[in-house]
């Protein structure tokens, strides 16, 4: 079952760290970077390839997690006529890496970054990810800046895409911004973030597009045990995710007109697995008319109520099958859409922590200024996939194997003990066995029983197993 994304307040203690750097250890991640790729990326902090044009006057700014470092977008939005403006300065992460040096050749070896609750494995060393390169504020920064125009509607109109050197002028997080939007004090650019993102929401809605918002589990360190709980996205996470998706889009579109590119695509989900979620949905009673469309009952959930969050956790079975899809030479793949997106799209807008991205912004550099694509970036759009797909991977593992090890982590001192919980999933072809969400602490986990689980309904469970270092949570009816 697909888990939710999870993030870790306070200093894990040693037990948890120590099965934490043992899972690094099994899963054969990258530990610290070879001396000649340091050596390196020391070199090129300081001496990065600046760009002719300077942007340092637009007062840029960046919303991120606010313990974030690795900065890769700026935002400044304004009004233009009846429309708007959208520029969204993305870190160049090509000023600083050679092609096939020892940099380049070690991003191709770790792919992208790698998220664990007590730590991160960056995809480029910290010297560039968490400074040199980062868009961090009231510092001058090499960045690929996009331009966008936007019509009345949210449409876009027009694309521009540079080099350009940039100043962030605030770095700010999702909870303040929702703040200042929310008591009315936000001034412009700021401001503009909801108006155009509702706008960009509605034309997602009205393509067919889906943003789903899954909680996120949250794990807090308190007096040497943990506590896990859920965190409903809030607003504004979907109206600046909104503007990564503008961007893109906007991308793809640049490529495909190009006839050189690498696209994220996602092939429509067959009509069985549909009707399974329908049939989720009428467990969890949740009302879904039949005429009204997937894309419409995601939009009309409310991720703070548990059966919804249960809802969209299954709804990211829909998402399985995506992958990278790269051509050229005018020769357009059959694919060139990402369902969920419900329009051609491109990973773009995250070099710091995605290899990919460095590749899109150079393909939409030479496409914007009508040059032939750099030789570097089309001797490696055959293995990028690959890679990618193999990056993409060992991060979903690292990512399950993650929660699966924290949940119990969190139950390991309470087996024998029940609690309240919800059937969120049951095997098809094994009634007995199934997945249930607990109501608190926030732990999914495997349950057999020895009858037919009730899907949607609410279970008393009881913890029989609770094992950090096997990572392994098991549950039975109560």
């Amino acid at each position: 079952m697909p888990r939710r994304h999870i993030r870790v307040t306070g200093a894990p203690e040693a037990p948890l760290r120590a099965a934490l750097t043992a899972l690094r250890t099994r899963l054969d991640v990258p530990a610290g970077f070879p001396p000649e790729v340091l050596a390196e990326a020391e070199r090129a902090a300081k001496a990065p390839v600046l760009p002719a044009r300077d942007a340092t006057d637009i007062p840029f700014l960046t919303i991120d997690p606010p313990t974030s470092t690795d900065l890769d977008q700026a935002l400044h939005l304004s009004r233009r006529g009846t429309g708007y403006r959208v520029r969204y300065a993305i870190a160049d992460v090509a000023a600083f890496v050679v092609p096939s040096g020892a940099l380049d050749r070690e991003a191709h070896r770790r792919v992208t970054t790698l998220y664990f609750p007590d730590l991160r494995i960056p995809l480029h060393p910290e010297v560039l990810s968490e400074d040199a390169a980062s868009l961090l504020p009231d510092r001058d920064r090499p960045a690929v800046l996009w331009t966008i125009e936007l019509d009345a509607e949210g449409r876009t109109v027009a694309v521009d895409v540079h080099r350009a050197l940039v100043r962030s002028r605030a770095k700010l997080d999702y909870a303040g911004v929702q703040r200042q939007i929310d008591a009315g004090t936000a001034e412009e650019p700021l401001a503009l973030l909801k108006e155009i993102g509702e706008l960009r929401e509605r034309l997602e809605l009205e393509r067919g597009g889906i943003s789903l918002n899954v909680p996120e589990q949250e794990i807090v360190e308190h007096d040497h045990t943990y506590e896990l709980a859920y965190r409903a996205p809030r607003p504004a996470d979907g109206w600046n995710a909104q503007l990564s998706l503008l961007t893109g889009m906007a991308a793809a579109e640049l490529m495909l007109a190009h006839g050189t590119g690498i696209l994220r695509t996602l092939p429509a989900a067959p009509d069985g697995a549909v009707g399974r979620l329908r049939r989720t949905a009428r467990a969890l009673r949740i009302d879904w008319p039949h005429h009204v469309s997937y894309a419409a009952l995601v939009r009309s959930l409310d991720p703070h109520r548990p059966h919804h969050a249960a809802f969209l956790q299954e709804c990211t079975t829909l998402l399985r099958g995506a992958g990278y899809t790269p051509f050229r030479d005018g020769a357009l793949p059959a694919l060139t859409t990402h369902a969920a997106v419900a329009a051609p799209y491109a990973h773009c807008t995250a070099p710091l922590r995605r290899l990919v991205d460095r590749y899109a912004s150079e393909i939409c550099l030479a496409a914007t200024a009508g040059d032939p694509v750099p030789d570097w970036v089309l001797e490696a759009l055959d293995t990028l996939r690959a890679r990618m797909t193999e990056g993409a991977r060992r991060a979903g593992t690292v990512e399950r194997e993650c929660v699966d090890l924290v949940e119990a982590a969190v139950l390991k001192d309470r087996v024998g003990e029940e609690f309240e919980a919800c059937v969120v999933d049951v095997d098809e072809h094994r009634p007995t066995t199934g997945v249930v969400q607990l109501h608190t602490p926030a732990v999914i986990g495997r349950i057999d029983g020895p009858t037919p689980l009730p899907l949607g309904d609410p279970l008393r469970v009881r913890v029989t197993e609770a094992d950090p270092e096997r990572a392994k949570v098991r549950f039975e009816p109560a």
